[in-house]
Order: structure tokens, then C-alpha cells, then sequence
């Protein structure tokens, strides 16, 4: 029998879970004028049509429990993608729907795998799971490597982000649909800036049984502070996800404004189209300045610096409110990765890089 107040220095938490760092997020700097290239946001607002959804929405009705699974959501989401309803699965942001993955197919002490260099989420959501990393890597183009199903044999899940993130490439296509045709696992195919890219992987699910895309509002759709995910796979893959959401994971907001921005495509693409044109004029001017930019189907690009190191090139520019992103990571951490922002903000990143980057 314990008598007394329990001592200060006792580890209270599963012993998986204190040992892990954790997943740090890019920086939120608040107080001052800053340029926020640092987190992949989308550099222009929602389409109007969600803020109409907003000032229509009936505040009373929070009083509510939301509908558990979306069920209008995914109405409008199988209508927009060309994928049944029940082939969908809504969560609250791609994270969430990470998280789910992880809990539904990999057991504690089960393989999970996954590349290297690629999302910093990835490794974290093992740990929490008490799961066995197999993580492989990139080869010296950050491609996949030829013996990717060698390594990742014993996994039962399989994630591959689609661009890559950090470093904005796409997988070939063809190369991606015979990898998942050959691992006997799951096969997640992480399209969180799909729409910035030439083409996706979301017509692998009505063939393969073993595959799982899934997509976010927060990029493309210029709605990373409502945290809405959606991902598609075969019903027998999607219930046994429904087993493991939380009961109610996306509310009646996200729900309502999530289905507006669905119902506006004409303004995805051009906000998009944009973008796109952005990537393609900072390419080309970090090109022309010696620097090493890796090419990107993404919003974001990863570039190296022509005369500074990464690291102080990234303090200096903090200093003048440019915010960026620096991985002090194995092979990236030469490279500095840089959302593309508007004109106007590209312009005066640049404007600090001729200064500083000489």
C-alpha cells in the first residue's frame, strides 16, 4: 500500500511513448510582419464558396453531434472523384487518417515501412504504435531503390508519400502501380499535394484491394486550420478503418465546408494553375543563381544554396521574417525547403537571397 505524494521524477507514460521525440511542426512565429514560407499553406484563401458556407451555417445545430462518418461529405467527394461513397473514408486532416492506417493493419512489433528521406510524421506514428520500423533509402535521385519490396518484405504496411515530401518528387507512375501490384500488404499512397502534381495514383484503388490514397483540404484547398482528410480504398479496406476512427472525427464545420470546396473545382485549378507557374519562375530564377533544385511536383521545392551553407542561410533569412524549412537530417541538410508563396512573396525571398546567399 503506497502511503504519501507520489515522487516527482516517476515516468507515468508507456514506456514506448516517453522514449520518442515526437513530431515537430514547422514554426508559427507571431508578433511581427513575417513571410511564411515554412509549412506548405497555400498562399491564397479558400474558394468563396466556403466562406459562404460558413455564414449560412446554422450555429445552433453545434448543439448536435455531427453525422459520424460524413455521409454528405462523401457524397459530394464520391461525385467530384469518381469514387463510390462507401470507398471513402473521412478524417480529421491526412494525420488522422495516418494514425488510423497505422492502428488498422500494423500490430505492436509488426513491420511498417517507409522511405527515407519523406514525411517526419512517418517514423513517429511506428513508435506510437509500438511498431517495428523498416525504413529504406531513396537512392542518390531520392527515387525509389530497386530492392524496395527486398527491404520492406515483412511489412504489413507500406507508406509512400506521392509527391514526396521533403523533397517534391513524384514516383513514376508505372513504377508505383507494379509495386503495388508485387507487396503483399498495404500499399498507403500519401497524395497530400496531388494537385500539384501531373497525375495521381487515385484509379489504383478500384484495382488493386490492397491500396489506400488519401488526400487533404490542406494544401490545395487553402484549408490547413480545418483539418479535413479524405482517403479511398475498397469497402472491405474502409470498414475495418471505421472500426478504429474516434466516433464523431470530423465535425459539423469541417463537414459543411469541406463539402463547399469539393463543389468548387473550377477555382482548385486555377488557384493551382497559379501555383504551378510560381514553382516554374522560382525554379527557374534559383537555376540561374547556381543553386540545386530538385524537381517538384509539389508546392514546395528543396533546393541547396549556392554559396551558403543551408543551416545559416536559414537563421539569416528568420532574422529578416523570411520563415523557411530546415531538416538537420541526413542527406537534406544541405537543402532548404521553400513553400511557394505568392508572386509578391517569392519576389522578396529572393531579393533577401541575392543579399545573403553570395
Amino acid at each position: 500500500m503506497f502511503f504519501g505524494i507520489p515522487p516527482m521524477n516517476k515516468i507515468y507514460a508507456r514506456e514506448c511513448i516517453h522514449a520518442i521525440g515526437g513530431y515537430t511542426p514547422g514554426e508559427q512565429l507571431t508578433g511581427r510582419r513575417i513571410v511564411k514560407l515554412n509549412t506548405n499553406e497555400n498562399p491564397y484563401p479558400p474558394s468563396p464558396k466556403v466562406g459562404e458556407a460558413l455564414h449560412a451555417l446554422d450555429w445552433e445545430t453545434l448543439r448536435l453531434y455531427p453525422n459520424p462518418t460524413g455521409e454528405a461529405l462523401r457524397k459530394k467527394a464520391a461525385e467530384v472523384f469518381g469514387v463510390a461513397a462507401n470507398r471513402i473514408l473521412c478524417g480529421n486532416g491526412s494525420d488522422d487518417l495516418l494514425t488510423i492506417a497505422l492502428r488498422t493493419f500494423v500490430g505492436e512489433g509488426e513491420a511498417y515501412a517507409y522511405p527515407e528521406p519523406s514525411y517526419s510524421l512517418y517514423p513517429v506514428l511506428a513508435d506510437l504504435q509500438g511498431a517495428i520500423r523498416r525504413p529504406f533509402q531513396l537512392n542518390d535521385s531520392f527515387e525509389l531503390p530497386d530492392d524496395v519490396l527486398s527491404q520492406a518484405a515483412d511489412a504489413k504496411l507500406l507508406m509512400l508519400a506521392r509527391p514526396n515530401a521533403p523533397t517534391g518528387n513524384a514516383t513514376p507512375k508505372a513504377r508505383l502501380h507494379e509495386l503495388c501490384k508485387q507487396f503483399p500488404g498495404v500499399v498507403w499512397i500519401d497524395e497530400a499535394y496531388a494537385d500539384f502534381a501531373d497525375d495521381n495514383c487515385l484509379n489504383f484503388v478500384d484495382e488493386f484491394p490492397n491500396v489506400v490514397v488519401s488526400r487533404t483540404f490542406s494544401k490545395s484547398y487553402a484549408l490547413a486550420g480545418l483539418r479535413l482528410g479524405l482517403a479511398f480504398a475498397q469497402e472491405h479496406l474502409i470498414e475495418e478503418m471505421l472500426k478504429l476512427k474516434d466516433s464523431y472525427n470530423t465535425d459539423r464545420i469541417a463537414q459543411a465546408l469541406g463539402e463547399a470546396a469539393l463543389g468548387d473545382q473550377d477555382w482548385l485549378h486555377d488557384t493551382c494553375a497559379k501555383v504551378r507557374a510560381t514553382r516554374a519562375w522560382t525554379t527557374d530564377e534559383l537555376l540561374r543563381r547556381g543553386w540545386q533544385v530538385l524537381p517538384s511536383q509539389a508546392n514546395f521545392l528543396l533546393a541547396k544554396p549556392a554559396h551558403r551553407p543551408a543551416d545559416e542561410l536559414f537563421a539569416k533569412l528568420r532574422e529578416r521574417g523570411l520563415l523557411v524549412r530546415y531538416f538537420a537530417l541526413p542527406r537534406v541538410d544541405q537543402f532548404l525547403r521553400i513553400t511557394i508563396g505568392t508572386d509578391d512573396e517569392m519576389r522578396e525571398l529572393l531579393n533577401a537571397l541575392a543579399e545573403l546567399d553570395r
